[in-house]
C-alpha cells in the first residue's frame, strides 16, 4: 500500500495485514503459547521464541496503530490501566511527576498508590491552566501526564505547549488521548513523548476487547525499559483480543466521523435546553477549551460528552432511567450509546450529584435527541 493513504483508507485494509498462506483477506489468529525450533534447537522463525513477547496478532494491531499515531513503535497492554503503569514503572524511587487533576479516577487513584510505595512526589495541577501547570512542573521534573479531553470534565491541554515547558525542565510528556483517537489528535507530532489509550474505549469500538496501548515519538532509553518490562512481566494482550482489535480499527475513522457529528448536533441541542445548566463539551464556541481542541483535533471534537441536569441528583438519575436508546452502562467509544450517572461510580471524587456524562455511539443522531428529549420531559 502507498504511504500516502488517507487514515481512513490504511484502517479500512488493516494496514495490509492478510494471510499470505490461505489467501484470506484478515489476518488468522495464531494463538499458539510457544514455536517450534529446528534440530539445532534454533527458532524456526527468528521472530517467535514464546508468547509473552511474540504475539502474532499482537504485532499486526500494533504496526496499525503506530501508523495511525505517526509513532515508531506501538505496544499492546491487555488493559488501559496497564498501560499507564508501564508508562510509570520505569521512574526511579524520589522521581517528580506532574499528573493533570480531574481526570479518569481510576488512573488518580493508581498513581497515589504508586507514587506513596515508591517515594514518588506526585503533583495533581490542572492542566489546561498553562500558568498551574509551568508552577507545577518547576525547574526539575521527570514525567508530566495529562489526559486531552479529560474524562468527564471534557478539559482541553495544549500538548505543544505542556511538551515545550516538560522538556525545559527535563522531564518526557505522556498523553491519554483516549476520548479524541489518534484520527482526531496526534500528540506525537505536537511534542508530546508517550501517547496512551485505552484500546478497550473507541480504538475498538465494539465493548468487546479489554485493551492499552502506549505509543513512542522515538526510541529512547525509557521506551526500551517499557518494552523489557512489558516482555518480562508479560503484561501482552491476548491473540483473540489483539485480532478482535484490529477488526474494529478497520472501522475507526468511519465510525468517529459519524460520532463526533452526532455529538456535536446533541452537545448543540443540549445547550439550549432548560432543563440542562452546562455542557461540557470542546465543540462548543463557549467552551474555555475550544481554540485548544480547534488547533489540535482535525476532524471533530470527540464522541464524549457531559451535561448538568437542572435540580438534584433524584432528577438527574431520572433522566437517565427514562433514557431508552441511551443504555446505563459504564465506557465510552463503543458504537452504542451510553449514559452514565457519574457520581454514583465516583462519589467520592468530587463530581457533581446532577453530572450525566454520555458517549456517542453510531445510532442516527436524530433519533439520539429524540430519545434526550422525552427523557428531559420535552
Amino acid at each position: 500500500m502507498k504511504s500516502d493513504v488517507k487514515p481512513a483508507t490504511f484502517a479500512a485494509h488493516a494496514g495490509g495485514a492478510y494471510d499470505d498462506v490461505s489467501g484470506g483477506v484478515v489476518p488468522p489468529i495464531q494463538p499458539s503459547t510457544t514455536y517450534r525450533r529446528d534440530a539445532d534447537y534454533a527458532p524456526m522463525n527468528a521472530d517467535n521464541v514464546y508468547i509473552r513477547p511474540h504475539n502474532e496478532p499482537v504485532r499486526a494491531a500494533e504496526k496499525v496503530i503506530a501508523k495511525l499515531e505517526g509513532a515508531v513503535d506501538s505496544l499492546l497492554f491487555p488493559a488501559g490501566m496497564a498501560a499507564i503503569a508501564a508508562g510509570f514503572r520505569w521512574l526511579p524511587s524520589g522521581a517528580r511527576a506532574v499528573v493533570q487533576s480531574g481526570i479518569y479516577w481510576g488512573t488518580t487513584k493508581w498513581l497515589r498508590g504508586f507514587a506513596d510505595r515508591r517515594g514518588i512526589t506526585l503533583i495533581e495541577v490542572d492542566a489546561s491552566d498553562p500558568e498551574a501547570l509551568a508552577q507545577a512542573i518547576g525547574d526539575q521534573v521527570d514525567i508530566v501526564f495529562v489526559e486531552t479531553p479529560s474524562n468527564p470534565w471534557l478539559k482541553t491541554v495544549d500538548i505543544a505547549q505542556a511538551a515545550e515547558m516538560t522538556h525545559a525542565s527535563g522531564g518526557i510528556l505522556m498523553v491519554d488521548s483516549t476520548a479524541a483517537s489518534p484520527i482526531l489528535t496526534k500528540p506525537l507530532n505536537l511534542g508530546a513523548d508517550i501517547v496512551m489509550h485505552s484500546a478497550t474505549k473507541v480504538l475498538n469500538g465494539h465493548s468487546d476487547v479489554l485493551g492499552g496501548v502506549l505509543s513512542a515519538g522515538a526510541m529512547t532509553d525509557v521506551w526500551q525499559a517499557i518494552t523489557e518490562d512489558r516482555a518480562e512481566t508479560g503484561a501482552v494482550m491476548g491473540p483473540f483480543e489483539a485480532w478482535l482489535l484490529l477488526r474494529g480499527l478497520r472501522t475507526l475513522p468511519l465510525r468517529l466521523d459519524r460520532m463526533c457529528h452526532s455529538a456535536q448536533k446533541i452537545a448543540d441541542y443540549l445547550q439550549d435546553h432548560p432543563q440542562i445548566t452546562e455542557v461540557y463539551y470542546p465543540g462548543l464556541a463557549t467552551h474555555a477549551g475550544h481554540g485548544i481542541a480547534a488547533r489540535q483535533m482535525d476532524g471533530g471534537f470527540g464522541y464524549v460528552l457531559s451535561a448538568l441536569v437542572k435540580g438534584t441528583a433524584e432528577d438527574a438519575l431520572r433522566v437517565a432511567g427514562r433514557l431508552e436508546l441511551f443504555l446505563s452502562a459504564t465506557s465510552i467509544g463503543g458504537v452504542e450509546s451510553l449514559v452514565e450517572h457519574r457520581h454514583t461510580i465516583e462519589p467520592h471524587s468530587g463530581i457533581p450529584e446532577t453530572l450525566l456524562r454520555l458517549s456517542i455511539g453510531i445510532e442516527d443522531p436524530g433519533d439520539l435527541i429524540a430519545d434526550l428529549a422525552q427523557a428531559l420531559g420535552q
